[in-house]
Formats: structure tokens, C-alpha cells, sequence
């Protein structure tokens, strides 16, 4: 099996990638590739504001499902979380890999709490912009990519994404969403939390938190989407025809060159993308080389003089 194919060889439901607002793109990238450990898998631009990038960190296998992306705008003030948001990123890592990761917490003087997720041991913290991460203790390893650097060993790396944590004043809605369109299954319910799972290795886990309404403040540190899976544009089609039967106000297909997108608010209020896992990062770069150089979709390739004057340039120390 050819590396390239990873992305593509077997479906499941779940996460597929999550956007999170930021500030400085150098700072970004150096938190989540040399103090995480990330991959970087793809350097693009926001397509919808190409004078800035849309930078994509995720497992060294590039997997559906461990796509942590970022929208980074310099002069943005810091956010703050609300209702009707997606307020968390849970990222899975090796379940023995807590010592490593204390360690290296604090070698960066990053402060973090040690909490339990549905009991599940788990480190919380921030990133430079304020985004709550926690680190889920689940699960073992995945076996080591050949011919991809890793900044930290690949026995205690993140494997993708747990989940993420949506903050609502009620679920019916959003759990009929995540039920009947994206096979979530609620397993367990604790207080004003419950916590909804699919099959899938990574980016398998929902929570919906009920609280009092909070209007939040836009900015960088908040989650501007979480976008789900779909195979291929067929079911994404069909997906989208579903949403429309429920009422929703889904957008058209996006094509983002690589997967395509639909867009809508869901019942509790959170922007939700559907994603296909096809054609993947490796349609326009070899695997091995993700992430290693500045990639236009084909319909801003004209452009791409302006736009490499605009943005600073990033190279990641190893």
C-alpha cells in the first residue's frame, strides 16, 4: 500500500477537520509543530481571503479526522467563547504517554490541569491565542510513517483528534444532527454534559455542554467550524439533500480543491461543514512532501506573485 493512499483506503464517520481563528502565523506554527509535534500537512490561503493562509497541521499520516486547521490574522483581537459554539479541541494521544507529556508541558511553561473526560484522563490547557485544548489519554499508538520527520517520538504523538466540546442552552436539535445524519450514538450523560461517539479511530467524539446563553466575541483563539465526514461528493450530495429535508439552508457544494464542503448553521447554532474525504492533501503534493511549500488551489495560481509578497514566510526549525 502506497503512503499516498492512506487518506482515501477506508470511510468513517466523524470529524473530518476543525478551523480555529489565530493570530501570528509563525507563532502558530511553531506552537503546533515543534511544542506539539504536528505535522504540517498542507501551507495554503484562505479562500475566501488569500492574502492570508489557511494552515493545516494533522497526524503524520494526514488522516481524515486529525485536521486542526487555522484562518491566522495578526492585528485580530482575542476572542471569547459563547453559545452556540464549538468552545474545545480534544486531541487523542497514546494513553501511556501522560509522563511524556507532563514533562514536556512544563519544559514550555505551558500551564495545564489535570481533569477526567467521561473518564478518560486528560491534560487541559491553551494555545498562544487562547484556544482550550485538552489532550485525551486513549488508545495506543499508531505505527511510525516512513520517510516523515517527527519532532517528538511517534510512540507518544498525537493521533488525531478525540473530539470536540459544542457549548449550547439545549441539544435536541444539534443531537437529531449528529443521530440521524453523522451515526454519533449518545453513550453517556454527566450533568450538563453528554458525550455522543462514532466508530471512527480518531475524531470519533461530540460533547454537548448545556448551559445559560453567553453571547462570545469573535476572534482568534474561536472555532470557526467543525466539519464532519463524507466519503466522496455522492454521499456528500445526498447529505446535503438530507440537511435541506430538515429545514437547514445549506450552501452549494464548495469545491476546496481538496475535499469539497458544505456549509450551514445547525439547529444550536454552530457553524457545521461537511467534508469529503476525497481527493485528499496528496492531489497536488507528494506525500512526503505535505506541507513544504506554499500551495494555491488552481484558480488563484495567477495570483500567486501577489500573494507571496503578502504573506510571511514561514519554514519550520526542526
Amino acid at each position: 500500500m502506497k503512503l499516498k493512499e492512506i487518506t482515501i483506503m477506508q470511510h468513517h464517520k466523524g470529524i473530518h477537520h476543525i478551523t480555529v481563528l489565530a493570530g501570528d502565523a509563525l507563532r502558530n506554527v511553531d506552537f503546533y509543530t515543534q511544542v506539539l509535534g504536528m505535522r504540517l500537512v498542507k501551507k495554503s490561503v484562505n479562500q475566501d481571503d488569500p492574502g492570508t493562509y489557511h494552515l493545516f497541521y494533522g497526524n503524520h499520516s494526514a488522516n481524515p479526522g486529525s485536521s486542526l486547521t487555522f484562518f491566522p490574522w495578526p492585528n485580530a483581537v482575542k476572542g471569547e467563547p459563547g453559545t452556540g459554539e464549538a468552545v474545545n479541541v480534544g486531541l487523542q494521544v497514546p494513553e501511556k504517554s501522560a509522563s511524556f507529556w507532563n514533562e514536556r508541558l512544563k519544559k514550555y511553561e505551558i500551564p495545564f490541569e489535570e481533569i477526567t473526560i467521561f473518564g478518560r484522563n486528560a491534560y487541559r490547557f491553551q494555545d498562544p491565542d487562547g484556544l482550550e485544548l485538552d489532550l485525551v489519554f486513549e488508545g495506543s499508538a499508531k505505527e511510525k510513517v516512513d520517510n516523515v520527520e517527527y519532532v517528538i517520538p511517534a510512540e507518544v504523538c498525537i493521533q488525531g483528534f478525540w473530539g470536540t466540546r459544542l457549548n449550547l442552552t439545549e441539544k435536541q436539535g444539534t443531537e437529531f444532527i449528529l443521530k440521524e445524519l453523522f451515526e454519533f450514538e449518545l453513550k453517556e450523560e454527566q450533568g450538563n454534559q453528554y458525550l455522543y461517539q462514532t466508530d471512527a479511530p480518531v475524531g470519533h467524539s461530540v460533547i454537548i455542554e448545556i448551559s445559560e446563553e453567553k453571547r462570545g466575541k469573535n476572534g482568534r483563539g474561536i472555532i470557526h467550524h467543525v466539519a464532519f465526514r463524507a466519503e466522496n461528493r455522492e454521499e456528500l450530495d445526498e447529505m446535503r439533500k438530507t440537511i435541506g429535508g430538515f429545514g437547514l439552508h445549506p450552501t452549494q457544494i464548495i469545491d476546496r480543491h481538496w475535499f469539497r464542503s458544505v456549509y450551514y448553521r445547525e439547529p444550536g447554532g454552530v457553524l457545521f461543514e461537511m467534508a469529503s474525504d476525497d481527493p485528499g492533501y496528496t492531489v497536488d503534493e507528494e506525500f512526503e512532501m505535505l506541507g513544504e511549500k506554499l500551495i494555491l488551489p488552481p484558480w488563484l495560481e495567477s495570483k500567486r506573485s501577489q500573494i507571496e509578497s503578502i504573506l510571511p514566510e514561514i519554514n519550520i526549525s526542526s
